[in-house]
């Protein structure tokens, strides 16, 4: 009986084995698709509120449209979507083994999520200091709350990012754990393409 138990157990799936659905995809890959799901529905519902509060008149109070550098968010948004490379470089260095490679691209996307974020702490701080804050008008709450919920979710990419570089560190990364590395680039991926409708519709088009 105990061979047969040593037998079955010789058989059976690694302990790191990913158990897929039926649809193919791993639990927790479905699981993150499900989350990004999810945070569809807060942007769209954050981006149409700054959109339907942008029509309305706010009289003799400062709109975010008065204080916006585009030029200045221009750069910040392309080193944003810079990083989309570089995480893509890092799945693609795990994947073939190459764990120093792996290193430098998730520190590389790291940094350049942190340049993103430091550019919009200096252009927050900017706007308050030229008049507009959360509490001036509808239109300029709306903005803060879409900007910076965004900006909560880059910060928690890097704290992904930053996760991955100390499990890489300590040999807790292998190539079979390249679905880890491509689970956070998915969220990293959501959060770029979520800043280019941000940036398109609150920046680019203004009335």
């Amino acid at each position: 009986m105990a061979d047969t138990v040593r037998a079955h157990g010789a058989h059976a799936a690694p302990a790191d084995h990913a158990v897929h659905t039926a649809t193919g995809l791993s639990n927790a890959k479905l699981g993150m698709w499900a989350f990004l799901g999810s945070e569809c529905l807060l942007f769209g519902a954050l981006i149409s509120s700054y959109v339907l509060y942008r029509g309305r008149a706010v009289p003799n109070t400062l709109t975010p449209k008065d204080v916006y550098d585009i030029p200045y968010t221009s750069v910040s948004s392309f080193v944003l979507l810079m990083s989309s490379l570089t995480m893509v470089l890092a799945l693609a260095a795990i994947q073939r083994g190459d764990e120093a490679k792996l290193r430098v691209w998730l520190m590389a996307t790291a940094l350049l999520g942190m340049i993103f974020i430091s550019g919009q702490v200096y252009e927050f701080t900017r706007f308050v200091q030229e008049g507009m804050t959360i509490k001036t008008n509808v239109l300029a709450s709306s903005f803060f709350t879409l900007t910076g919920f965004h900006g909560a979710h880059v910060t928690g990419g890097i704290l992904m990012l930053l996760s991955l570089y100390g499990m890489s560190l300590d040999g807790r990364l292998p190539p079979s754990k390249a679905e880890a590395v491509e689970m956070v680039g998915l969220y990293w991926h959501f959060v770029d393409v979520v800043w280019i409708v941000i940036f398109t519709l609150v920046y680019l088009i203004q009335r």
